[in-house]
Order: structure tokens, then sequence, then C-alpha cells
């Protein structure tokens, strides 16, 4: 028993020895300078560990709490960061450097709108404060920048409106084997409405010597400011085409200029129908546009196919002027159908492997009643009647389109 006693004696007297070792009993200003210089030297976990040790003892030390917020900022710890600075802040109202280091902190973390807000804050404490004042220009400069491209594309299309265009498109592919040429023709009208555009369309293919039209229409009704739709509906009577093919898509403007779609492809063949699920998220940056397009076939029996298209497209004086790329991998999306040994592959391509790259330059005349589009691609894609082979082809189009009222 006493042996018992005698150890719960020992284990209290090193529990409360080990307790007094880890409470703050330095001098607080060389303690600060000695972390200052740790962090400085890169050293920011140590130099951490020493702030926040003063600060048991010295809570209101602003200083020491500032730097342990600006070593949270630097290692990329925002959130953490955020939360220092803002005690500093709350308490000081008009202390510069925390207000600085928190606006930073937003910067760092692209939190541009957040980070404008507090430049506007700060500036209510420090009205005549230069690096404050200089850092509201530098953020509003980015947020004008971000959103630049996607105003010039809302503007060409409003100066656009009730317009009318007629679009000719032609294009051929040629193959590396012994596969003919194919051939790609199109010709639309455009209209413009107030409720929208609509775009009714005829497509001519020719495929290994098959002969085959398509009518098709699709629309983009514009509900709100930020929210638009696309549907879309087409049919044929020839076996290189899909019998009927619908769609439809909502997409959706998104703060930090930014935007995301979500949508499906329905398509019926003469012995099958797929359904391709799928959607985009798009980016404006300075005049640069890029927007990621996923595709999903869910099929019971033959499984998920997946590809991704990536498109980016440098934008000139307005969105009528780009040059672009654009990137697939995965299925063949464009549902080029192919003929084996007298059978149709058109849904088979669903789950083929494919690659294509391809260039695109638009540009309009002076007036910019005259539009001109020209493409060059390079694809490769897996054969249908033997999986891991993949053939080689090149495509190269050409489209005019004429404006009037």
């Amino acid at each position: 028993m006493r042996q018992r006693i005698y150890f719960i004696l020992v284990m209290l007297v090193s529990l409360n020895a080990l307790g007094q070792e880890t409470v703050y009993s330095g001098d607080p200003d060389t303690s600060f300078f000695a972390a200052r210089d740790l962090a400085f030297a890169g050293n920011r976990a140590s130099a951490r560990d020493t702030l926040k040790s003063i600060l048991t003892k010295y809570p209101d030390y602003l200083d020491v709490r500032n730097l342990l917020a600006k070593t949270y900022s630097w290692d990329q710890e925002y959130d953490a960061a955020r939360l220092e600075f803002n005690r500093v802040t709350s308490t000081e109202r008009k202390n510069s450097e925390a207000w600085v280091g928190a606006i930073k902190n937003e910067q760092y973390a692209k939190n541009y709108n957040i980070a404008l807000g507090l430049a506007n804050k700060a500036l209510n404490y420090l009205p005549q404060d230069e690096e404050l004042l200089r850092l509201k220009q530098e953020i509003v400069q980015h947020i004008e920048d971000q959103q630049l491209l996607q105003n010039r594309l809302k503007t060409t299309k409003i100066a656009e409106e009730r317009n009318q265009s007629l679009t000719l498109y032609t294009e051929a592919e040629v193959f590396d084997g012994d596969l003919d040429p194919m051939y790609f023709g199109a010709l639309e009208y455009q209209k413009r409405t107030k409720w929208g555009v609509l775009i009714p369309r005829i497509n001519y293919n020719r495929r290994f010597n098959i002969n085959g039209i398509q009518a098709e229409v699709d629309a983009y009704p514009r509900f709100s400011k930020s929210l638009s739709g696309y549907v879309n509906y087409g049919y044929s009577g020839d076996v290189i085409f899909p019998r009927h093919r619908m769609g439809g898509e909502l997409l959706k403007e998104l703060p930090k200029a930014m935007e995301a779609s979500l949508g499906f492809r329905h398509l019926i063949f003469e012995q099958d129908a797929a359904t391709i699920l799928t959607g985009t998220f798009g980016l404006y940056r300075g005049n640069y546009y890029a927007v990621l397009r996923p595709y999903f076939v869910p099929d019971a029996k033959k499984g998920l196919g997946i590809s991704g298209n990536l498109l980016v497209r440098k934008y000139f004086k307005d969105g009528n002027n780009f040059l672009g790329m654009n990137l697939v991998y995965g299925f063949d999306t464009e549902l080029n159908q192919f003929i084996i040994n007298g059978q149709l592959l058109s849904e088979t391509l669903l789950y083929l492997e494919a690659q294509r790259l391809r260039l695109e330059y638009q540009f309009t005349n002076k007036k910019g009643n005259n539009q001109y589009k020209a493409n060059l691609g390079v694809n490769r894609q897996e054969l249908a009647f033997s999986s891991g082979n993949f053939f080689l082809s090149v495509t190269a189009g050409i489209a005019y389109q004429v404006k009037f009222r």
C-alpha cells in the first residue's frame, strides 16, 4: 500500500514539474526578436513554437501575434493566418502592418473579393495609408482583368443582338492507311433574338463512299444575366448519322470570372441508343478563356466510357476574333462512324480510345460583317476491328459567315 501511494506522489510531482517547464518564463522581447530571425531565415515552424509560447503568458503582445499570422500565411495556412490577423485588427484598428498582412493573405489565397473588402475596411481607419491605397488599386485591377474578357464577350453578343447570319462550313479528313477520305459540310442560319439564339443547320457527310444528310437545330435561351441554356435536336434517315440526336444543358456564370454547366446528349441509332452525360468548367483570365468538358457514357453491359475535351482560346479585339486549341482524349466525341464488313459501328465508337488535337483561328473583316475561320488537326484513334491498334488522320477545314439584318 505504501509503495502504491509513493508511486502516485512521484507521478504527481513529475507532472507538476513538466507543466512548470512548459510555462513561458523568459524575456518576451528577446524571444520575439529571436523568433523573427528564425522566421526570416526560413525556419518558420520553430519560430511559431516560440511565438505561441510567448502568447501563453502575453496574449496581447500584438507584434508577436502579427508575426505568427505572417508565418502561417507564408506557409499557405491561410485560414490560421486569417484568424490571427483578425485578432490583431479587432484589437488595434489602426495597425497598418496587420491590415497589410491580412490583405496579402487573401491575395495569396486568391480570395480577391475578400481582399478588396479588407482593404476598404482598413482605409476607413487609415484613409491616407499609401500601402493600403496601393494594395486596393492592385486588387481592383486584378479583378477587372479577370472580368475583362467575360464582359467583352458579353458586349460582343449584345452588340449583335437581333442580327442574322449565314455560315458555310467545309472540312476534310485524310487517313494514313487504306481508308478513304471523309468530307463534312454544313450550312447554318443564325438568328439572334431577345430571348436568345436559334440556329437551324443542314449537315452533309461523305464517309467511306457513303453519303448522308442530317437536319439539326440548336437553341441558346437566356433565362437571366447569369443563367443560360442549350437545347439541341437532330434527325437523319441515313446510316452514317444517328437517327435522332438530342441534348440539353444549363450554364451558370460564377464569381471570379468562372462558369459551369451540366447537361446531356442522347443518341438513337438503328440498333441501339446511348446517353452521354456532360458538363463544363470555364475560366476567364485576361484575354484567355479555358474550358474543360468531360463526357461520361454509362452502360450496364459495356461499362463506363469516359472522354475529356479541353478548349483554350486567346481573344483579340472582341469575341469574334480568337486563336484556339482543342484537345480531346478518350472516346470519339465527334461520333465519326465507321462501317466494317458491312456493319455500322457507330455505337461501338463511344468506347474506342481516341486523341484529337485541333488548332483554330477565327477573324473578321474591318466592318465586322464577314467572319472567317480555319482549323487544322491531327487525330489518333483505335481501330474498331483491331483493339489496341491505331490509325492517324489529319483534318483541315474552313468556314465563312456573312452577317445581315
